[in-house]
């Protein structure tokens, strides 16, 4: 089932959550909203599931207006953070409860509680109660609660936060494996960059109440449209050079060998971008520059200020005039004062704008 946020306004007092998003989810689509905390993701998929209503604007599932429906009417099912299980249940009971709220007869409440159960690997646990159970066991149960009703629309706020690393990798693959084949349209909300890239279709990179880039993970991470998105997504985060757009249509940059490097379709997106001012940014991903020897042709001399081995490539941190920027490199031999050139290909240069823009 599709949703849509037509220009949805929450405003708390003088404080203004969300403002004015508008977004079409698709039927069967993985949405992710991302952002650090505060930036509205929470209180746009609470209003999303009724549990908070707008102050302006409109909700649709599959076309119907449910701005302010019941929860109860929406035929969504959510899951938390906090697994939300009641201790003195088991998770036979755990997951049933929803049906039997409904008035769902009790053979069939059984069949489709092990049903659910099998699809998650948890048929094994139905007879424990919660308080016997790991953290990724109540995580899957929790998620089984939810879909046993099989919802039109899954809401997810932050379910792994609470798990270890490990076990939030091998979650994140399981999730996505288990909606894609139920094919329920999901919309996920977390402060985790790598979940939002490895699970969604689409991600609403979100800001102060604003939806501020919609697209998918390549895009959001090839192309950012803003400042904020760019030092956002990535880790390191892109390297961003202020820049400005001269009256002549030239394009400053320090260092200049990025600007003038800028292909035209990256120059005249520049000329489009840039505020009032002509300000804006010329960004590049660390792992799409490269390292070589001082005065190379095209490359900006720097000096080595931190190195950081992780193993299979290295950080390195460099000073270019005063301009601090990293180097992911592959393979590199290189120590601290050390003289170098840094380049970045062409093709990899992307103009950013600021923040307002």
């Amino acid at each position: 089932m599709s949703v849509d946020l037509n220009s949805v306004f929450k405003r708390f007092g003088n404080v203004t959550a969300v403002n004015g998003v508008s977004v079409k989810i698709e039927d069967g689509e993985f949405f992710c909203m991302l952002g650090p905390s505060g930036c509205g993701k929470t209180t746009t998929l609470r209003m999303v599931a009724g549990l908070e209503l707008p102050s302006e604007g409109q909700i649709l599932i599959h076309g119907r207006d449910v701005t302010y429906e019941e929860p109860r009417h929406r035929d969504i099912a959510m899951a938390f953070q906090d697994y939300g299980l009641y201790p003195h249940m088991s998770v036979f009971h755990n997951i049933e409860f929803p049906l039997k709220v409904r008035g769902l007869e009790a053979h069939e409440r059984r069949k489709k509680v092990h049903d659910t159960a099998e699809r998650l690997g948890i048929a094994e646990l139905l007879e424990r109660k919660p308080g016997q159970l790991s953290g990724g066991q109540r995580q899957r149960v929790s998620l089984a609660r939810a879909l046993v009703r099989n919802p039109r629309v899954f809401l997810m706020d932050e379910p792994l936060s609470n798990l270890d690393a490990k076990l939030r990798a091998s979650m994140r693959t399981e999730i996505k494996k288990l909606v894609s084949t139920l094919g329920i349209t999901t919309i996920y909300v977390t402060h985790d960059q790598v979940e939002a890239m490895a699970m969604a279709d689409r991600i609403a990179v979100m800001s102060r109440g604003d939806m501020v880039q919609v697209a998918s993970p390549f895009e959001i991470y090839d192309r950012p449209r803003t400042h904020f998105v760019a030092d956002f997504i990535g880790s390191p985060a892109m390297n961003m050079f202020a820049a400005s757009v001269e009256r002549n249509g030239g394009v400053r940059c320090s260092p200049q060998a990025f600007a003038d490097a800028l292909p035209a379709e990256e120059r005249e997106r520049a000329r489009r971008i840039a505020d009032s001012e002509g300000r804006l940014f010329i960004g590049v991903r660390p792992e799409k520059m490269s390292i070589g020897a001082a005065g190379g042709p095209h490359a900006v001399d720097a000096q080595v200020e931190f190195v950081e081995p992780l193993g299979q490539t290295t950080n390195v941190y460099v000073d270019a005039g005063g301009q601090r920027f990293v180097v992911v490199a592959d393979k590199v031999s290189v120590k601290i004062g050390d003289a170098v050139g840094v380049s970045a290909a062409p093709d990899q240069l992307r103009a950013v704008a600021l923040n307002n823009q």
